[in-house]
């Protein structure tokens, strides 16, 4: 084979669809201009996606796996979403379609985009075990949840559905990254912010980076997912910097004590201390933060050990 062949051919083989990765799209807020920014951006750059999200907005959620209805869509626990919008959110399916299946808003309709009328992780769910299979025979390459309308950083990351569906995916041992925007990516009317766009973006330049360094191989290493947060008004250059959850609280989340009753914000009601400069809260503001995430609950092997000595005599009978 001559030089100017095998030139001809190396750039082929990086080219085909051996490179492309089938992937699973979530998120907890149902159809989003981000959503639409980054399934777009993805297919663009050759992937195979298939997106499975909740029918309407449900930030907070966290792990929780609960189904409306299975069914139709009812008005039952996002009663007041459901009933303004007669179904689901930004018109993806309407009231008395089924609890899952494919968008039916025009321009959505090719089978790509699907609903559940549930919490985030139930559509996750349908996605690995209904979707997945149906579409590729097999488990996505890796599961993308968002991006979110709104940081998921520090403390809230408990309750958050957007996390919450990449560590589900993750313990399944399949690689998963939790991604989330700006609240100034909101577009319900067009879904077309132009910040969605710049996020979508920098989700594939952080992919193809995952990818040159995994070669055939997994994305992530098994037991390892990624919190990854854009700023605020983002642009194509912004920097990128490994984060932790560490220790800032950006929302200062706390129960009023008076009505309405709730949870209350005040946001960035703390200053950073220098040992918190890596952490998410501190980060976000200014690069994307990637953290590395643990899949599961189990302690360090440090924590075991005090354990083990801490209750050696009860652990003896």
């Amino acid at each position: 084979m001559t030089r100017h062949a095998l030139a001809a051919a190396v750039l082929t083989l990086c080219a085909s669809p051996a490179f492309a990765l089938n992937i699973l799209l979530t998120n907890d807020d149902g159809l989003t201009s981000n959503l639409k920014a980054l399934y777009d951006e993805l297919k663009a750059q050759g992937h195979s996606v298939v997106v499975s999200v909740p029918c309407s907005g449900q930030s907070g959620r966290g792990a929780a796996m609960v189904m409306y209805s299975t069914t139709v869509i009812v008005s039952d626990n996002d009663k007041t979403q459901i009933d303004a919008e007669k179904g689901c959110h930004n018109g993806a399916a309407a009231l008395g379609a089924p609890a899952v299946g494919p968008f039916t808003k025009a321009g959505y309709t090719g089978g790509d985009f699907n609903y559940v009328h549930g919490t985030p992780v139930m559509a996750t769910m349908y996605g690995l075990d209904v979707l997945a299979p149906a579409r590729w025979g097999k488990a996505p390459d890796v599961v993308l949840s968002g991006p979110n309308e709104g940081q998921n950083v520090g403390r809230i990351v408990n309750g958050s559905g957007t996390v919450s569906n990449a560590q589900f995916a993750a313990s399944r041992n399949i690689p998963s990254i939790a991604l989330s925007a700006g609240t100034d990516t909101v577009d319900n009317t067009n879904l077309a912010n132009p910040n969605s766009k710049i996020v979508a973006q920098l989700t594939t330049k952080l992919l193809k980076a995952l990818q040159a360094k995994a070669g055939s191989g997994a994305l992530l290493p098994t037991g390892v997912a990624l919190n990854v947060n854009f700023p605020d008004a983002p642009n194509a250059n912004v920097g990128w910097a490994f984060s932790r959850h560490g220790s800032y609280d950006v929302y200062g989340m706390k129960f009023s004590s008076k009505e309405p009753w709730g949870p209350t914000y005040t946001m960035g009601s703390t200053g950073a201390t220098a040992e918190q400069a890596e952490d998410e809260g501190v980060v976000y503001k200014t690069k994307v933060a990637v953290t590395a995430m643990q899949v599961g609950f189990d302690q360090r092997a440090a924590g075991q050990q005090w354990l083990r000595l801490r209750l050696r005599d009860l652990f003896a009978q």
